[in-house]
């Protein structure tokens, strides 16, 4: 876990069963600077009662804390709620599903790590699409080197997923997987150094926006091309999952 600070201990105090923890963010993508806060997500389980009665519940659960200086920002739905979110086109949920930076797991995650697969489909493209346009905005605005390399991280992810049917966050990784521009890790080492830290003069603007158009393209082409399905399965199985797991909870 390439994280110097014991997430334990904020999982045991959470208020909610957890059916898993996993850090995600700059972590999970291959380039966390010395100063990173710590993204931890995942899901938890309510209470029968909390869910059945007239009550709207309270579905998302959020802390903000800091741990030997470190600050921790852990973020978990219902199970319910988060499986409905695995089912709609919203690859940042299952990337945190599938995050290998495992702190908390349980058989229901293992279970819903195992049904991942079905949900994944071509349309998990405009996600990621959509995604790097955000970060291409902001960073024409701040000149960062954070949301610039999430740009470049969501594309790549989009044009492995199309291409391959897997999941693939991390930057480094996809530099292997995925043809990229030669000089995306000296951006990697340069945002190590500093969370908010500029571009500089490392690449000329011209060429950062060639790229990106260039990768905006081989995204829609690998969305063309894609075996993913046009709509999600494994319905049933899900439904199932969250009813077993929930009743299992209130049987304790």
């Amino acid at each position: 876990m390439p994280v110097d600070v014991d997430l334990a201990g904020i999982v045991a105090e959470q208020p909610h069963p957890l059916v898993f923890a996993t850090v995600s963010g700059a972590h999970l993508y291959g380039f966390p600077s010395t100063d990173s806060d710590v993204d931890l997500r995942g899901a938890h389980l309510l209470a029968v009662e909390d869910v059945i009665g007239l009550a709207q519940p309270v579905e998302t659960h959020t802390v903000m804390t800091d741990r030997d200086g470190v600050e921790l920002d852990l973020v978990t739905h219902d199970l319910r709620k988060f499986v409905r979110l695995m089912l709609r086109r919203n690859g940042y949920v299952l990337e945190q599903l599938l995050s290998p930076l495992v702190v908390h797991s349980s058989a229901v995650h293992l279970a819903l790590v195992e049904l991942a697969p079905q949900v994944l489909t071509r349309h998990h493209a405009h996600h990621y699409r959509g995604f790097a346009a955000g970060q291409r905005r902001l960073f024409d605005t701040t000149g960062e080197l954070k949301p610039l390399l999430y740009a470049f991280r969501a594309l790549l992810t989009g044009v492995h997923l199309m291409r391959t049917g897997r999941m693939l966050a991390h930057l480094p990784s996809l530099l292997l997987a995925e043809g990229a521009p030669a000089y995306l890790p000296e951006l990697i080492a340069a945002k190590r150094s500093a969370e908010h830290g500029g571009l500089g003069d490392l690449v000329a603007g011209p060429v950062l926006g060639r790229d990106l158009d260039e990768l905006v393209a081989r995204l829609d082409q690998a969305q063309q091309d894609s075996r993913l399905p046009e709509q999600p399965a494994g319905l049933t199985q899900l439904d199932d999952l969250v009813v077993t797991a929930r009743l299992a909870e209130s049987a304790r």
